[in-house]
């Protein structure tokens, strides 16, 4: 397998071309009226915008990258702060998914959560709050 697909449907497609292009830090390959597509090479990513009337974010889970280190973590939260994309949410030294991580949370155009995280290790409990540790909707913040 050379790339993973992702279809995400959208209901701005400029401002969510403007969020992607600075979340993967490069521009769509093709972008029509009602489509944009990116083809990443690492991770091998081809993901399509499509613009629909209507949608509700966030209806499989969240989204994430994961990463080689904390050093990467904080330098993607820099990068994406810098392009105007500010963290909602950080979670450094938190376990969750039976795994000790540190961990960003960001939210696209229509509601779709992401995280960028680091797994530091493998641990036995799901986390503080198992039922809630990967959904952001759970997680207060004034940062929201």
């Amino acid at each position: 397998m050379k790339y993973t697909h992702i279809g995400l449907n959208v209901t701005n497609l400029e401002r969510s071309i403007e969020f992607y292009s600075k979340l993967f830090g490069t521009t769509p390959v093709k972008v029509k009226p009602d489509y944009a597509k990116f083809l990443l090479e690492s991770p091998g990513l081809n993901f399509t915008l499509n613009l629909q009337d209507e949608v509700s974010g966030n209806q499989l889970g969240h989204f994430g990258f994961q990463v080689e280190s904390t050093e990467e973590v904080e330098a993607h939260k820099i990068r994406l702060m810098e392009s105007g994309i500010f963290s909602q949410i950080d979670e450094f030294d938190t376990t969750c998914c039976y795994a000790r991580q540190d961990k960003f949370w960001i939210h696209d155009p229509d509601g779709n959560e992401w995280e960028i995280f680091y797994t530091k290790e493998d641990v036995e409990e799901n986390g503080v709050n198992a039922t809630s540790c990967c959904e952001t909707e759970n997680i207060t913040s004034d940062a929201r």
